[in-house]
């Protein structure tokens, strides 16, 4: 089958999601001629599921009056990283932020407000229909309608460069029919999300635990951005990052993103409720869902992770309120009205990550944790004197565990997306081993968000990768823009 794309292109952009559909609008307004190239049967990816995006002294924080100031974020950040992230890189973004948001207002991106999450900043900035609406409404549609060509089910199996190492084409292969095609090109923008769903790169390149993590995306996000990179002589850098998200329903027997809305998940990852490790024995201030990356990583330390709750609790989270908000969720500081309907289809189910028992060492004999007897024993009289002297949590998330029936739910470490694996400048240039711009190679979004971040995800600022997603899609678009015309 012949693939319907030119033989030459100005620009080729390889994965057609939030960022390949905004450098590809960008680009195209520009003038440019354009190829997305997006292996799925679908476009969108994982930008589909982003809930909004980071920015400071936007128009919609003004409206709130929001006393952020860019030089308090660019501290914040640098300090959260270490310093291990990029000065310059942040800068920019920083000074870009409200502008972006701006842009995509004005190309018809709607938007719900700009909020806090958990203990964080309120810097961001909620989507009207999540990056969905973003994408297939806005960007995709646009970047089509001024020329941009679009194919799908078809890989870059190839960056090529010319002798004196300028990008010059690209390999690209129908997943179809499996025909092949050399496109030339004066420029390549990576933007496939970077590496999440590759095992043996989070087995080989990051401390977590594969059993674990489980990814809560499209599941096509594999590092092929990266290794396109590699091959031609691109740094590895600044791998081993994945935005945690706390627990999540332990059930690798389904995609992770069926459980992103379930209450039965809310219940167990965001109430604060008391969680135990494979012994039985709480490890850590359950508060710290507050900051979803932290928990991750606390989650992280222990081999299994439970979550113990009774039936009270059970009853009080559907007929009476929620012991905390839990974000843009539907619910969003009111109950979880179907949380015993989830329940009961996961036990006719047979989901492996539920359990139920009449007595506390009846579930403890059924999950094998062999000191939650104890446990439970000590966490109910903590939370009958009104005092946690163990781990300091607040009196009012210390839920007594004493009404059975009694439920176990194991809980994963839910991830949405990595960051890093490329080296890159604020033109968002592929840096080689030699310190080097790769002439006519650039990442975007996921692939080259490892200049923001030390070794854990920032929800501190909450939206900043999304942010940087359409902010350095959108700036390498005008960059290549102008190295094209000069």
């Amino acid at each position: 089958m012949k693939m319907e794309v030119k033989d030459k292109y100005d620009l080729i952009i390889v994965g057609g999601g939030a960022a390949g559909f905004t450098a590809a609008y960008e680009a195209s307004h520009n003038g440019l001629s354009v190829l997305v190239v997006e292996k799925g049967r679908n476009t969108g990816g994982s930008g589909e599921y982003i809930e909004g995006a980071f920015a400071v002294d936007s128009y919609l924080q003004k409206q709130h009056d929001v006393k952020l100031t860019k030089e308090d974020v660019l501290s914040e950040e640098l300090n959260y990283s270490h310093y291990r992230a990029d000065t310059q890189v942040w800068k920019e973004y920083i000074d870009a932020s409200a502008g972006i948001i701006k842009w995509l207002k004005d190309l018809g991106v709607e938007y719900l407000d700009v909020a806090p999450l958990g203990s964080g900043y309120r810097t961001w900035h909620l989507f009207k229909g999540l990056g969905k609406s973003v994408i297939h409404d806005v960007l995709e549609p646009k970047a089509k309608k001024q020329g941009t060509d679009v194919i799908t089910s078809t890989a870059v199996t190839k960056v090529n460069l010319s002798s004196n190492g300028q990008v010059e084409s690209v390999n690209i292969e129908n997943l179809a029919d499996h025909s092949t095609k050399t496109v030339n090109t004066m420029a390549v923008v990576l933007a496939t999300g970077g590496y999440l769903n590759n095992k043996e790169l989070i087995k080989n390149e990051t401390h977590y635990n594969v059993d674990q993590l489980i990814p809560v995306n499209s599941e096509k996000n594999t590092g092929d951005g990266l290794q396109l990179a590699w091959k031609v002589g691109a740094q590895k850098y600044a791998m081993g990052t994945a935005m945690l998200f706390g627990g999540y329903l332990k059930d690798h027997t389904k995609p992770g993103y069926v459980y992103r809305y379930s209450e039965l998940n809310g219940a167990a990852d965001q109430q604060s409720l008391l969680w135990v490790n494979e012994n039985g024995d709480r490890f850590v201030n359950e508060e710290v869902v507050d900051n979803f990356a932290l928990a991750g990583n606390a989650l992280f330390t222990q081999g299994k992770v439970f979550t113990i709750l009774d039936q009270s609790t059970i009853d009080h989270l559907t007929n009476e309120k929620l012991y905390k908000p839990m974000g843009t969720w539907d619910y969003h500081d009111t109950k979880l009205p179907h949380l015993k309907e989830e329940m009961q289809k996961a036990f006719d189910e047979g989901a492996p990550y539920l359990t139920k028992a009449n007595s506390i060492n009846e579930l403890a004999n059924k999950v094998n944790l062999s000191n939650l007897k104890k446990t439970v024993d000590r966490y109910n009289k903590l939370a009958h004197s009104g005092k946690d002297v163990d781990f300091g949590k607040k009196v009012d998330f210390m839920i007594p565990v004493e009404n059975g029936p009694f439920y176990a739910i194991e809980l994963g470490i839910g991830a949405f997306c990595t960051m890093g694996g490329l080296k890159t400048d604020t033109k968002h240039n592929v840096i080689d081993q030699n310190g080097k711009p790769i002439t006519g190679l650039y990442a975007a979004g996921n692939d080259a968000a490892g200049m923001l971040i030390g070794d854990t995800y920032g929800p501190n600022m909450p939206g900043t990768e999304a942010g940087f997603v359409f902010y350095s899609a959108k700036h390498v678009a005008d960059v290549i823009y102008q190295q094209i015309e000069d």
